[in-house]
């Protein structure tokens, strides 16, 4: 198995990365938590790794810290959700926000994920509510980029939330207005979250 690849950072868009290690590249899924913080593609990147085995395909999801691997892991353990939801649940969430909303069974906010309904909400929060302690507020040692120029963020977000399932027509309008009501600049984590909040209403 697999458990991390450190390497030259070949591409990279939001659902994944291609890490290349003396002349091998491995294609990488991982969330967005994990894509906001890479760095530029030609780059030597570092990721903790897991390595997803089904009958048809091994598949391998990386993350910047064990903490995101850790809450990975935590969400498989639920019935009725798979790696690629898993990676839906962190790229939507922080790991304090999903943290917080089991802790506080706030079904909205774990419905918030596109693929979760709210029966899938309850499930999760009652299967992890005596797990979640482990990862629960703790510091990423990782600091999140600079701000970038609005087309590059317009297109990252874009592509972001269209990989998370939504439709990139009704994406660009919620863009727009969010940048619009932020003078046109602000982190990309931060937009992303702004759009997924109004996404959900």
């Amino acid at each position: 198995m697999i458990a991390s690849l450190t390497g030259r950072l070949a591409s990279k868009h939001p659902g994944g990365v291609v890490i290349d290690v003396q002349g091998v590249g491995y294609d990488v899924l991982i969330p967005l938590s994990t894509y906001y913080r890479l760095p530029d593609p030609d780059q030597s990147v570092s990721l903790t790794i897991h390595t997803h085995v089904r009958e048809d395909a091994i598949q391998l999801f990386g993350f910047l810290t064990a903490r995101e691997k850790d809450a990975f892991l935590l969400l498989l353990t639920v019935s009725g959700i798979g790696p690629k939801l898993a990676l839906s649940v962190i790229s939507t969430l922080s790991i304090d926000d999903l943290s917080s909303a089991i802790l506080n069974d706030d079904y909205a906010v774990l419905a918030s994920v596109p693929g979760i309904g709210k029966k899938s909400a309850g499930r999760l929060a009652l299967d992890l509510k005596d797990k979640i302690e482990k990862i629960s507020f703790g510091a990423d040692i990782l600091t999140t980029k600079p701000r970038e120029p609005s087309d590059r963020l317009m297109n990252d977000a874009l592509s972001a939330l269209v990989n998370l399932g939504y439709k990139a027509a009704d994406v660009k309008d919620v863009l727009k207005q969010v940048l619009a009501a932020r003078n046109g600049e602000m982190p990309l984590q931060d937009l992303i979250r702004a759009a997924l909040k109004e996404l959900a209403k």
